[in-house]
């Protein structure tokens, strides 16, 4: 058995002892070389991932505010969209309004044309009236000039019914004590064709029934005559 205190024994163990240490201290300074490595490697990823989330935010921030301004974008063309159809709308119904009016005024158009017909008929009727009565009338005129010693004057009417030439009827021969005495009885002719009588001086009060005679039959040489009669009674009295 060999002793410890052997210096061939205290040799060998000092050198395995130097060697394991040797070992250890390769072992250890591996381990500090890998942790180092480690660390520098786990530094370089977390800058590396706050570089990326730094640049991430700002992306996100970039991409926000545009979204934010996309929202005040859509807002604004939202609102002037609904200004837009708020004016769209008012002219659509101030057309339609125009469109009404336009219907309206071609509708008067149309009556204003009827009735102007209709007037325009009644107008040439009431001529054909007119001229039949003044025709009789100077027929008349000349049969009563003639037998009566009547005269007839035309005079132009400036009463509010009756406008235009009114005839005037003058009769003599009517009071004894004064044969050249003129008795004037007034005519007109209204619109609608009817006879209307103005005035007779003298003044006679009867005219009112001789009037309404005379629209009932139409009989002018009948009326004059009873006008002359009327005349006469009055000289009389």
């Amino acid at each position: 058995m060999t002793s410890i205190t052997d210096p061939n024994v205290s040799n060998v163990f000092a050198s395995a002892m130097e060697e394991i240490h040797n070992k250890q201290l390769k072992t250890f300074g591996e381990i500090i070389d890998m942790t180092t490595d480690l660390c520098q490697s786990h530094r370089q990823f977390v800058k590396s991932a706050h570089d990326s989330c730094l640049k991430k935010c700002k992306d996100d921030e970039m991409l926000f505010e545009k979204i934010r301004t996309f929202e005040r974008d859509l807002v604004q063309k939202n609102a002037s969209l609904k200004r837009k159809q708020h004016a769209i709308s008012e002219m659509i119904s101030e057309i339609q309004q125009k469109e009404m009016q336009k219907d309206d005024i071609i509708q008067k158009i149309e009556k204003l044309k009827q009735e102007q017909a209709k007037r325009k008929e009644l107008i040439e009727s009431q001529y054909k009236t007119n001229k039949n009565r003044l025709r009789n009338l100077q027929k008349a005129r000349a049969v009563f000039q003639d037998h009566l010693d009547m005269e007839m004057r035309t005079i132009s009417g400036k009463t509010q019914l009756v406008k235009g030439e009114k005839l005037q009827f003058v009769f003599r021969n009517i009071s004894p004590s004064d044969q050249d005495s003129a008795y004037v009885v007034t005519i007109g002719i209204k619109e609608d064709g009817s006879y209307q009588i103005v005035s007779s001086d003298p003044v006679l009060k009867c005219l009112s029934v001789l009037e309404s005679r005379l629209q009932e039959t139409n009989n002018f040489p009948a009326f004059l005559a009873n006008v002359r009669k009327e005349f006469i009674s009055l000289a009389r009295c």
